[in-house]
């Protein structure tokens, strides 16, 4: 079941494209948890699944491995992705390693 969706939204020559962000409620496994998530890239969807060994554990993890992908993308890294109309960031975090890329509200509120 999809627990969140979020909107990204790519600049292109003529117009904007909709990048869509889904995210599952985390499942129990075996001996762990996983949290699945879907990101609608503009060259195809990709799905990931974070595992932790609660729910909160996949569910934080899923949402920094979105981020990491957000922010790693060669998308912005021309600078064609926002997620709001006058701020800049994405409205995910990231690890530690990688808060050197932040923008926007995402940086402020690291």
């Amino acid at each position: 079941m999809v627990i969140l969706s979020h909107a990204l939204y790519l600049s292109n020559a003529a117009n904007e494209s909709v990048i869509t962000i889904k995210v599952h409620q985390p499942e129990k496994r075996e001996k762990a948890w996983s949290c699945r998530y879907e990101i609608d890239w503009p060259e195809g969807s990709r799905a990931f699944e974070a595992i932790g060994f609660d729910a909160l554990q996949a569910l934080v993890l899923a949402l920094q491995m979105i981020g990491a992908e957000i922010y790693s993308s060669a998308y912005h890294r021309e600078g064609r992705l926002r997620a709001y109309d006058n701020e800049k960031g994405y409205g995910f975090s990231v690890a530690s390693s990688l808060r050197d890329l932040l923008v926007g509200v995402d940086k402020v509120s690291m």
